[in-house]
């Protein structure tokens, strides 16, 4: 992953004074444990939150899953035990229900001894089974790979979270104990455990809202992917806490002091960011320790939300802010249910101190996040439906699981749900309910790409919550969006890669571009050839050129053919690669004649005899490389002739156009061409014609309007001043034919304030 690559700027000392908290202590690794915690420890410990215990009931489950583990170790060579009794204390600190403690001590008895679950609910009840169950990971499974096994165990996990929501706390404990004593497991285990953690189990107590676990369990992973880095910024965390530690008592007696002046109490104290946070902060933008301004900040919690605000005043006219860091997350929460006041301000000794202000349910929540919720307490119905409707958190996870559910592929599964857990995407979803995660800023092509190539390369428009939008929309959350196909598309615009945001898109982009103009520039090239071969009456077949593929040094016939079409490989000499004993009869007769008189004698209107060495023309959607002179395009209607560019394809001249003397040495790259034209699709065709008006006001905008009436399209318009009395217009048309023209130059002719007109020829 990307956190694991350092920058030697990263690397360096921190300098410099920032304001500071007192440090909180830091996540080391525990060693193997020389004394478990006893019947009656684990006993007080819920008692203390939750006096009304059913103190049989946690003595029952205690014996039981003592009993059968029996003998099993673990790897550091502690009773196995010892691990669902951590996992147990751990629950106990987030203040659970009894079921939940005695489904964290259980939690490895379906998967690990003789205990089955028509056992667990004979002896503990229905309820605590279906925790444990949802927790027995699958057994005698046969899948194709690691990632689908690991899949298929999430997939079982994330529903039986939808059910119940105490089955992903108990899960979130066990992966925190592992992490504690990753340190006794195989080092290749423990990179990929690690790693599992940082993409699955973090980000899923971060959108569940436990912060203080979420941070445990980076900072336990960071320690185990780079061990170095993370010594790296303890160090310098460390450093820069000794050396400011009087500021921080200072911050901490002015707000308080100032606060208790304007009769508001308040709890402030101090807090450090974690390692993995900082870490990823540097990455992210780039900089090094010494230039982080926020390593620190100030927890001011409150008793009710009416003092937030007014504490907020308070701290706003004692020290100055620092625009654009104040948000608002109390009127506003986020998706996990975090709510608070953040703003920045230059406190003492001109550092900036964070601020986050909030009351002590909120400080809970922020913390604890769904875990705060009171699951112990009687009369308020079951945990997940209390959820329901008390936590946003656990209503975006049960949306989340009942889509993700629904794939069939246990690696797609996998890799979607890795991407639904990180705050920095954007989730949309498909008509059927499908859910797209891409990242934020992304638009409907990113969309339309992430639902198939096929669907993003054929995508025409988009209907946004059933409006229709531009396909470069940005989506928001929670948006459903329809692709509009068509098959008459089968390859994008090139312009979409600069509009996609996700490498996906922008790569299929680029390869479909490739294709279609490579298939433009084959079939360009195999008419080339067809039309040669008619000429020369000559026999063409695909298998006699596959057998002259090594003296054209190309790999394919299509190589062969585009690079013909690319003007790379001439046709001639693909035929005497062909036919070795073939003579070049049109350079003969161009060989001795330089004039255009004889170019335009080649390109006389095509004889029925010659129709089939004639190449048709259907305009800039053909599909082929075809462009208009620059300098006056050409319409249905004129002779035309193809200069064939090399890397360009086919530029198409009216065969009166002067700027055909440039090729009169270069007779091998003109071409026979006639248009082709489809009347029930009506076409536009460049043309350009000069205009001699009289310099008088609204004499342009007659010459416009005769050009609107006229079903003309202005393309460009340029004017210049021959003289005080004329003004010469330049005007780019596109028209369907030389009928259509030749109707709006009369036209322009027959108007007073045009003195001449005449159709320019590029």
């Amino acid at each position: 992953m990307a956190y694991w690559r350092r920058s030697s700027r990263q690397m360096q000392a921190a300098t410099g004074q920032v304001a500071v908290a007192p440090t909180s202590p830091v996540t080391e690794k525990p060693k193997s444990r020389s004394r478990m915690m006893r019947q009656y420890d684990l006993v007080e410990r819920v008692r203390s939150y939750n006096p009304d215990t059913n103190e049989d009931l946690l003595n029952r489950a205690y014996v039981y899953a003592m009993k059968a583990h029996g003998t099993q170790t673990r790897a550091s060579g502690d009773p196995y035990f010892s691990h669902p009794l951590e996992v147990a204390a751990i629950l106990t600190n987030l203040k659970l229900d009894d079921a939940t403690i005695v489904a964290a001590l259980l939690h490895d008895t379906i998967e690990d001894t003789e205990a089955t679950r028509a056992e667990i609910d004979n002896i503990f009840g229905h309820e605590i089974g279906a925790l444990v169950e949802g927790l027995t990971k699958l057994k005698r499974l046969e899948l194709v790979s690691r990632e689908a096994k690991q899949a298929e165990n999430l997939r079982k996990l994330l529903l039986a979270i939808a059910d119940d929501v105490r089955v992903l706390l108990i899960k979130l404990a066990d992966r925190l104990h592992n992490m504690r004593t990753l340190e006794f497991v195989p080092h290749a285990s423990r990179r990929r455990i690690a790693e599992e953690t940082l993409d699955i189990y973090a980000p899923l107590a971060g959108r569940m809202g436990m912060q203080e676990m979420r941070e445990e369990l980076e900072d336990l992973s960071f320690h185990t992917l780079d061990p170095e880095a993370y010594a790296v910024v303890m160090q310098r965390l460390d450093a820069l806490a000794e050396r400011n530690r009087n500021l921080i008592g200072e911050i901490e007696s002015q707000l308080s002091k100032n606060l208790q002046k304007n009769g508001i109490t308040a709890r402030v104290y101090g807090r450090r960011k974690q390692p993995f946070s900082i870490w990823t902060k540097m990455e992210r933008k780039s900089v090094g320790f010494e230039q982080l301004s926020d390593i620190f900040g100030f927890r001011v919690v409150m008793q009710d939300v009416e003092d937030c605000y007014a504490a907020l005043g308070v701290v706003h006219t004692t020290w100055p802010v620092v625009p654009g860091r104040f948000k608002d997350y109390i009127s506003t929460p986020k998706q996990n249910d975090y709510r608070s006041l953040h703003t920045t301000v230059i406190g003492p000794g001109n550092q900036r101190v964070e601020l986050q202000i909030r009351t002590e349910e909120m400080n809970q929540i922020a913390e604890f996040g769904i875990a705060a919720h009171a699951f112990y307490k009687e009369g308020m119905g079951s945990p997940t439906e209390r959820l329901k409707h008390e936590s946003n958190a656990f209503a975006w996870l049960r949306h989340t699981v009942g889509i993700l559910s629904e794939s069939a592929n246990p690696e797609e599964f996998l890799e979607h749900t890795k991407l639904e857990l990180f705050h920095d995407q954007v989730f949309c979803f498909t008509p059927k309910g499908k859910l797209i995660a891409l990242p934020r800023q992304a638009n409907v092509i990113d969309f339309a790409y992430a639902v198939h190539t096929d669907v993003g390369n054929s995508a025409v428009g988009c209907k946004i919550n059933g409006k229709f939008a531009p396909l470069s929309s940005e989506l928001q959350n929670g948006d459903e969006v329809e692709v509009l196909t068509s098959v008459a598309q089968s390859a994008p615009p090139s312009a979409w890669e600069s509009l996609a945001v996700t490498g996906k898109a922008r790569a299929a982009i680029r390869r479909a571009t490739r294709t279609a103009v490579r298939d433009q520039y084959a079939g360009l090239g195999r008419r080339i050839i067809d039309r040669l071969f008619a000429r020369a009456k000559i026999e063409y077949a695909d298998d006699k050129l596959k057998g002259a593929l090594p003296r054209l040094a190309r790999a394919s016939i299509e190589d062969v053919m585009a690079s013909v079409g690319r003007g790379e490989l001439k046709a001639s000499d693909v035929a005497r690669a062909m036919y070795p004993d073939y003579k070049e009869e049109r350079m003969v007769r161009y060989g001795a004649k330089k004039s255009l008189a004889v170019k335009l004698k080649l390109k006389s209107p095509p004889h029925p005899a010659r129709s089939a060495s004639v190449i048709p023309v259907r305009g800039i959607n053909s599909d082929l490389p075809v462009k208009f002179a620059p300098n006056g395009g050409a319409v249905p209607g004129d002779r035309i002739v193809g200069i064939v560019t090399p890397g360009e394809g086919i530029t198409i001249y009216p065969i009166q156009s002067p700027a055909l003397k440039d090729f009169e040495e270069e007779p091998e790259r003109w071409l026979d061409v006639r248009w082709d034209i489809d009347e029930t699709m009506p076409q536009r065709f460049p043309a350009r014609i000069l205009v001699h008006n009289v310099n008088e006001p609204g004499s342009l905008a007659q010459v416009a309007t005769v050009i609107a009436e006229h079903d003309g399209n202005i393309d460009n318009i340029s004017m210049s001043r021959r003289s005080p009395d004329f003004t010469e217009l330049t005007i780019d048309l596109e028209v369907y034919d030389l009928k259509h023209l030749s109707a709006i130059i009369a036209q322009l002719r027959a108007k007073a304030v045009v003195a001449k007109v005449e159709r320019v020829n590029g």
